[in-house]
């Protein structure tokens, strides 16, 4: 029996260790550093958050895999660390994580290898910043380069407002990178697949939703809920946009001496043109993997530990559902959040997937942030929908989430008669 290192606190990186303690290979899950809510058997959180330590205690307790969730890590060189001590790790070099951590690497190659993507500009300064807003068109859409946990990206109406953005980003960092590029019209979805030396596995499809407030209102977090698989796109557009963006980035990465291992979640925008990429991350979703890894029937350990060794590998997965997350959040979120709050009892047909949690005298309370993902799966997303409503309303009250997760999925139904 094997034992399996998650590293990640929040509840992608709970769904992940759920799914890996259904192998029968594996005995226990850590997760570091996890959290309270993660704590049930099989499952065991561990207070590590350094390279250093993560690698002592890999070794120490002869761990078979390690699964990486947050970015953070990869690009900070988790994975180099755990490949130079010979340790079985799935997850992107440092090199290679910059597909995530930096947004300029990520469209120079992107415009160098001719992948669909927005048309951008680069700037270092605000002179520069302001030069390139001055002569653009509107809406734009501006991105801070590094790491933003899904928070960097403003999307501006007007130059005023566009403006106000950059001056605040300069003044809180005077040496920032930012990334301005066209604003892409279509619908967005996202294409997550598992990268090996040798093959590239592809999951169902999801669509996330990325702003605070009902019908795309308030600002960008880092995400709000999610649903899969995505039935109204066509098994036809979506290997389009595996053939145009995913399998080239792929081949780009190898190109540049920077082979890509590990989980490459591709953004996309389907446009009238055709899908364009909007980013890369280096890691799965969070709340996509909420409603994603469940639908999973194969032994994801011996999945991903046959991709990571260079072994051919299946990943089976249902279609006969579709599951629908929503995630609730602590009032005042993105920003100043409140804590302590009770965490709400959701039915026993509700998963859940803690993420900003805490214990107060054996109780679960918030600690801010995104405190937990609740998922229902039903034969369609209408039916999904109302379920995981039907279970939050009344009981979550005291926290942010939104009311119409799933409502794209809900229309295409309504228009198709399901």
């Amino acid at each position: 029996m094997a034992d399996v290192l998650v590293v990640g606190s929040g509840a992608r990186e709970h769904i992940f260790a759920q799914t890996f303690l259904k192998s029968p290979h594996v005995n226990q899950v850590f997760v570091a550093p996890g959290n309270p809510g993660m704590q049930t058997p099989g499952i065991t959180p561990v207070a590590l958050t350094t390279i250093p330590d993560l690698v002592k205690f890999a070794q120490d307790k002869a761990i078979a895999l390690t699964f990486v969730g947050a970015e953070k890590l990869l690009a900070e060189g988790l994975v180099d660390a755990f490949e130079a001590a010979n340790l079985p790790v799935f997850g992107p070099t440092q090199a290679a994580a910059q597909l995530e951590s930096s947004k300029a690497f990520t469209k120079k190659l992107l415009h160098d290898y001719k992948i669909p993507t927005a048309m951008s500009q680069t700037t270092h300064s605000l002179p520069q910043a302001q030069s390139v807003l001055a002569q653009h068109a509107y809406p734009v859409v501006i991105k801070l380069d590094g790491l933003a946990l899904g928070k960097g990206v403003h999307i501006c109406q007007t130059a005023q407002e566009a403006n106000t953005v950059i001056n605040a980003i300069y003044t809180k960092y005077a040496d920032a990178v930012l990334v301005i590029e066209d604003y892409l019209e279509g619908v967005e979805y996202s294409i997550f697949s598992f990268v090996g030396p040798k093959q590239v596995v592809h999951t169902p499809v999801a669509q996330d939703h990325k702003r605070l407030l009902d019908h795309d209102k308030g600002p960008n977090t880092g995400g709000m809920g999610a649903y899969s698989p995505v039935r109204w796109l066509s098994e036809a557009d979506i290997q389009t946009a595996i053939n145009q963006l995913v399998m080239p980035v792929l081949s780009a990465m190898e190109a540049e001496a920077l082979p890509f291992r590990g989980v490459l979640y591709t953004g996309v925008m389907q446009t009238a043109q055709g899908p364009k990429v909007i980013e890369y991350n280096v890691r799965f979703g969070d709340p996509e993997a909420q409603v994603v890894l469940p639908q999973l029937q194969s032994d994801l350990f011996e999945n991903l530990l046959d991709l990571q060794q260079g072994r051919p590998t299946q990943m089976h997965w249902q279609n006969q559902d579709v599951y629908l997350g929503v995630t609730l959040a602590a009032p005042g979120y993105p920003e100043q959040q409140l804590q302590n709050l009770a965490i709400p009892t959701l039915p026993n047909d509700i998963q859940i997937d803690y993420a900003g949690v805490t214990k107060v005298e054996n109780t679960l309370v918030s600690r801010g942030g995104r405190v937990l993902t609740a998922v229902s799966h039903d034969k369609t997303a209408t039916e999904a929908q109302a379920h995981v409503y039907a279970a939050l309303n009344q009981r979550a009250d005291d926290f942010i989430y939104r009311r119409d997760i799933g409502q794209q999925a809900v229309a295409f139904e309504k228009m198709e008669g399901l």
